[in-house]
């Protein structure tokens, strides 16, 4: 199975970074976003480990749980599409397009 990384979910860790660099704790930046990472590259041998998102009830549309982010992809038949990793008190809004 191939995990794909969109550009708002690079955007979302992006923004991670900047947070707790402007917390002045930049080390855990490094640290959360790599162990987010690692969880994501679980899906490769377990692609239906993430729940639905209530938000949306829609079995393709799935998220894990890494608090406090939510890693929400899209579960296609070969591959894994991260689309968001949002903080969990966030309300959720997919992107119309991604390019």
């Amino acid at each position: 199975m191939k995990i794909f990384i969109t550009n708002s979910a690079i955007s979302d860790f992006e923004s991670i970074k900047e947070y707790y660099e402007e917390e002045g704790i930049p080390h855990i930046d490094k640290q959360f976003v790599s162990s987010i990472i690692d969880r994501i590259y679980t899906l490769r041998d377990n692609p239906d480990i993430g729940r639905m998102v209530p938000e949306f009830d829609e079995p393709k549309i799935r998220e894990l749980i890494h608090s406090p982010f939510r890693v929400v992809y899209l579960r296609e038949q070969w591959s894994i599409h991260v689309v968001r990793v949002w903080h969990s008190e966030r309300k959720l809004i997919l992107p119309e397009t991604e390019t």
